[in-house]
């Protein structure tokens, strides 16, 4: 299990009246979705906006272990750590909290892995993405508006 973890990202998203199921409840789906949202935005702020027709982030697995539910209304605030990163992979980390109380919702991972569309595999993860990851963290969270 990862110990090493830094904080990489910070974002807040509105939890929307449809984000939740017959149980009153935002739907187990709608979790994955935000640990989404806060990777896209990360990735687009370092200049690593998605596109199909050159080497991009993909993940390979994903899980969340549901804490506490989120309900509508609210914000839902997602903190987004990275591990250690591989020769082309990074494990990556979040944490849901409802903005303005500490009690922790929901975890999840996600592993990040550098992919060349054109062949299918992986591929070297960006120098300078490898340089922001391997540094202590502040230069990271600053990039990555944490």
């Amino acid at each position: 299990m990862e110990t090493h973890r830094t904080l990489i990202h910070t974002t807040t998203i509105p939890i929307r009246w449809g984000d939740m199921d017959a149980m009153h409840h935002v739907n187990n789906t709608v979790y994955f979705r935000y640990m989404e949202q806060a990777r896209v935005e990360w990735l687009e702020c370092l200049g690593y906006a998605v596109d199909p027709r050159q080497e991009a982030a993909v993940i390979i697995n994903a899980s969340c272990t549901f804490l506490v539910p989120l309900t509508h209304p609210g914000v839902v605030e997602v903190r987004m750590y990275a591990g250690r990163a591989g020769r082309s992979s990074v494990p990556t980390y979040y944490e849901l909290r409802v903005v303005g109380d500490e009690t922790l919702c929901a975890e999840g991972a996600a592993k990040i892995v550098w992919m060349d569309p054109a062949t299918g595999k992986s591929v070297p993860i960006p120098g300078s993405l490898r340089r922001l990851l391997a540094q202590d963290g502040r230069h990271a969270q600053e990039e990555g508006r944490a």
